[in-house]
């Protein structure tokens, strides 16, 4: 786990604006792993019986979807550059791939990152709400 450091940061993303992005990933990873429990109504079972558990409402059901990761994705969408490679340092640091007092070159490192968009890059990550926690940690922000 990283070290957490007692220093001050000059950060251009808010620490709270990062909190709010925990609680939306942490919230879509409770969906994920709540759509997979054992029993649950998306569970499609074939037996000699050959039945289907899952009721499909139609359009009624897409219609209830739930918006968090669109949300997500657009909050982080609309970053500017350097918010945006904050974040992403913030993530290395909390997965262990930098330790906190090597804050600028993840920065600088996350700036020079040219695949995709950031959104994409960060919502494909299971544990992001996680390592974004521990990343903040990390820097005592």
């Amino acid at each position: 786990m990283p070290r957490r450091q007692d220093r001050e940061w000059d950060l251009a993303i808010d620490p709270e604006t990062v909190r709010l992005f925990i609680l939306k990933a942490k919230a879509l990873s409770a969906d994920l792993a709540d759509d997979y429990e054992d029993g649950s109504e998306h569970e499609v079972e074939l037996d000699d019986l050959a039945r289907d558990s899952h009721h499909h409402d139609g359009l009624a059901e897409e219609e209830s979807e739930d918006l968090t990761a669109e949300e997500l994705r657009e909050l982080i969408g609309d970053l500017n550059v350097d918010e945006a490679a904050e974040l992403i340092a913030l993530v290395w640091i909390g997965r262990g791939d930098y330790e906190a007092d090597e804050w600028t070159e993840a920065v600088a490192e996350a700036r020079q990152r040219n695949r995709g968009t950031t959104a994409s890059y960060l919502m494909g990550m299971p544990m992001l709400g996680s390592w974004l926690e521990a990343g903040l940690d990390a820097i005592g922000a």
